[in-house]
């Protein structure tokens, strides 16, 4: 399901790619708990896909929640920790971005 939302996610197709994706992070949540790395990765998925969409407002709770379950369970510094972070720092600069040029 998450390869099938990356599928329509990688063609532009986000309004297909969603569901799957939220499908996807259900499925995570309770087979392996809200703690899981794999959940965080679907966490991070869907929140990419939202940021994609100009969502920020959806987007970075979801990345921020992503970013706290990789640094409590795979560390501060793992890879996947440290690119989490680094998205999230791009989505802040998006919203501040775009405040800045409302203002």
């Amino acid at each position: 399901m998450n390869n099938l939302a990356l599928l329509f996610a990688n063609e532009g197709e986000y309004a297909a790619a969603r569901p799957l994706y939220e499908r996807a992070l259900a499925i995570r949540e309770q087979a392996l708990g809200p703690a899981h790395p794999h959940t965080a990765a679907s966490l991070n998925n869907l929140a990419v896909l939202l940021a994609h969409q100009q969502k920020f407002d959806q987007a970075i709770p979801l990345i921020e929640r992503a970013l706290a379950i990789q640094e409590q369970v795979l560390g501060a510094q793992h890879p996947d920790t440290m690119q989490t972070r680094a998205s999230l720092a791009k989505m802040r600069a998006a919203v501040q971005g775009s405040k800045d040029a409302a203002g």
